[in-house]
């Protein structure tokens, strides 16, 4: 059974936002923008500790597990997918963005992947004029997701899908409450902020 920890926590666990809680993320309320973002617990203040390679490959596993908000079982599967192909790294980012929860956040029709997977999984998101209800779904490149009516109706939704700053990826379109995958992302359309070579490192040990 999954642990559940206070999202803020696991962004200041990882020194960085993750993006984990919406609009909160943008604000000044935001741990990493009030204090930098001091890990939790009691030895959190401590310094001057070189990491060792090993916990250096963990925590970057850990980050983009916990960006794209998914367990280890199911995390460790996308890496053996990815390693069928080339470039595994790059391959790994790619099943990730196309999960449904995180493309229904990408394209700024839910605030935050979590709030995409309670909207999916209560059967309001439709792609290709089919109800799908497994956040984990890979949608391929052709592909419409629409947000239904009663999920449109949401205060939550609709203050999100209003905001002027909010950016669609390239690789995304958006109008209204509907979306398409216009193709598959690139890398550089990808987080630029992850060393996908660390997690292969830490899987290849």
């Amino acid at each position: 059974m999954a642990r559940l920890i206070a999202k803020c926590r696991l962004c200041r666990r990882e020194r960085q936002k993750l993006f984990l809680k919406g609009g909160r993320c943008f604000s000044p309320k935001c741990p990493i923008e009030k204090n930098g973002g001091i890990p939790p617990g009691q030895h959190g203040l401590r310094s001057g500790l070189k990491p060792s390679e090993y916990n250096t490959q963990l925590r970057e596993k850990q980050k983009v597990k916990r960006y794209y908000g998914v367990l280890e079982h199911q995390f460790k599967k996308y890496f053996i997918e990815a390693s069928t192909g080339e470039n595994r790294g790059e391959q790994l980012l790619r099943l990730l963005e196309l999960r449904l929860d995180n493309v229904v956040n990408r394209m700024g029709l839910a605030p935050s992947r979590a709030m995409a997977r309670q909207l999916i999984r209560h059967g309001h998101v439709i792609v290709n004029e089919k109800k799908v209800k497994v956040p984990s779904y890979e949608v391929k490149k052709g592909d419409k997701v629409i947000l239904d009516k009663k999920a449109s109706n949401l205060l939550s939704v609709q203050e999100w899908i209003e905001r002027k700053d909010e950016k669609v990826p390239a690789w995304l379109s958006r109008k209204g409450t509907s979306g398409t995958v216009k193709k598959l992302p690139e890398r550089e359309e990808m987080p630029q902020d992850f060393q996908e070579s660390l997690i292969i490192e830490y899987y290849s040990r």
